[in-house]
């Protein structure tokens, strides 16, 4: 994000999805496809009141394998509602998944992911167990058998193997992946639709928009607004520039988080919109969520929301000033509770001119980890910005680094910092997709230019995140 103190050069940027429990489990494809062995990993990414997110990934131990099916029982009632990256039928708990006509082939030691959407009542259970193909998983690789013809559709395309997540950080920072078409963006947001399309959401003129279908190459969009957001305009003094948008998917709509203000004003303010589909003009202004002014001890911009293992919703905010807050939200309308007002404090500078912002908070493992934005944003080349993390067991903190120190007393773990020709990297987000937890940000070239940042993130053996 911008800081309020250093937020002049925003009006000329830009203007045109949290896991929860994972199971991992090895499950073996039947001796007609020879040499046979597979794991299934599946994680919760999101879960809300009612509802949930889901990934599942299969890795191939075993001989190659044409056309696969995988089938599982729920164990709590939940049903699947929507899946990407294939088909599904539901009997009872019983879900049978099948390959698209894209996905069909996997190679030995390839993988082939897909995701879904579903629904749950009481509580969210991860599947006990998975079978491939009509086998139940052993755990082992089994010996090579004669082939026979798979079931199926046989399709030309595998998928390729992919690398184990690392657990030992790089000796210097890497630079970022690649990426081509419409890169420049500032204060970037990422959400990976039900249909598997990639949608940022950035600062800029009535908020700009972005989509990629591989992660890849990016192109505009338009902006969130295109007739304009003049509800914003008694925070931003009549200009179109807004700032810091928060973009995910729950309850089958997307909802956007976001802030109006201006350089060096605590005159701030955060507004949720909601889309069915996220494309431009199609958002609808569901009002204000909180507003900052002197008379309070922090800067309402820079919104994040986080939904923690009970479901429950959060938005954290903050910059500069008395540092991250956070607030307790109403999961049935994304808007401030009435019945908790609490505005909490999660992380602080006490050093730095109290340069702190960008929170974002996701869920790895048995933590919530909270990243958040050192020193100085929006200085082209000459910025300082560098992402920070900490972590917590319980969502409301306290946040401590890796060292112990509370994030309240100015702790922070750094995870991303300037490195030759990549300047004031930050402004972060994080999503979980098929090939790991990916971190994007907003970082500066040698020309001053603010370009899109996406890193993977990998875990050391004490489970601090790091980037590579």
């Amino acid at each position: 994000m911008l800081t309020a103190k250093t937020r002049a050069v925003r009006t000329g940027l830009a203007a045109g999805v949290v896991a929860a429990g994972m199971a991992v489990t090895a499950v073996t494809v039947p001796a007609a496809y020879a040499a046979v062995g597979c794991r299934v990993a599946y994680a919760v990414t999101n879960q809300w009141s009612g509802g949930f997110g889901a990934a599942v990934t299969i890795t191939n131990l075993g001989d190659p394998v044409s056309g696969w099916r995988l089938v599982w029982t729920f164990g709590a009632g939940q049903t699947v509602t929507q899946l990407w990256n294939g088909s599904f039928t539901q009997s009872g708990a019983q879900v049978t998944v099948t390959n698209a006509a894209y996905n069909g082939e996997i190679g030995t030691n390839g993988t082939v992911s897909f995701g879904f959407n579903g629904s749950w009542t009481g509580s969210n259970p991860v599947p006990s167990s998975f079978a491939l193909n009509g086998t139940t998983c052993t755990g082992s690789v089994g010996p090579t058998a004669s082939a026979s013809t798979p079931s199926g559709p046989v399709t030309p395309t595998s998928t390729p193997s992919g690398p184990a997540t690392p657990t030992v950080p790089p000796s210097a920072y890497p630079n970022p992946g690649r990426v081509t078409g419409d890169v420049g963006t500032h204060d970037p947001s990422v959400v990976k639709a039900p249909n598997g399309t990639y949608i940022l959401a950035a600062t800029g003129n009535n908020l700009s928009l972005k989509t990629s279908t591989d992660r890849t190459a990016w192109r505009n969009a338009g902006v969130v607004w295109p007739n304009g957001a003049p509800w914003t305009t008694p925070y931003t003094g009549g200009s179109t520039n807004l700032w810091a948008p928060d973009i995910s998917y729950h309850n089958g709509q997307f909802y956007l988080y976001y802030s109006a203000s201006t350089f060096g004003s605590q005159r701030s303010a955060i507004f949720l919109a909601t889309s069915p589909t996220a494309a431009s003009g199609s958002w609808t202004h569901q009002g204000l969520i909180i507003e900052s002014s002197p008379a309070v001890n922090y800067n309402a911009i820079d919104p994040n929301l986080v939904i923690d293992a009970s479901g429950q919703w959060w938005l954290t905010f903050g910059s500069f000033w008395s540092g991250i807050k956070m607030i307790r939200l109403d999961p049935s309308t994304g808007r401030r509770s009435t019945s908790d007002t609490a505005v909490r404090s999660l992380a602080t500078r006490t050093s730095a001119g109290g340069a702190i912002e960008a929170p974002f908070i996701y869920r790895h493992g048995g933590f919530y980890y909270l990243w958040v934005s050192f020193d100085r944003c929006c200085q082209g080349a000459s910025s300082t910005y560098r992402v920070m993390v900490g972590r917590s067991t319980t969502i409301t903190g306290p946040y401590l680094d890796r060292n112990g120190t509370a994030m309240t007393a100015g702790g922070g773990t750094q995870v991303l910092a300037g490195h030759g020709s990549i300047h004031g990297p930050g402004h972060q987000a994080v999503i979980g997709d098929a090939d790991g937890d990916v971190l994007f940000y907003h970082y500066y070239a040698d020309n001053g230019a603010s370009l899109l940042g996406i890193n993977l993130i990998g875990y050391d053996s004490a489970g601090w995140p790091f980037v590579y």
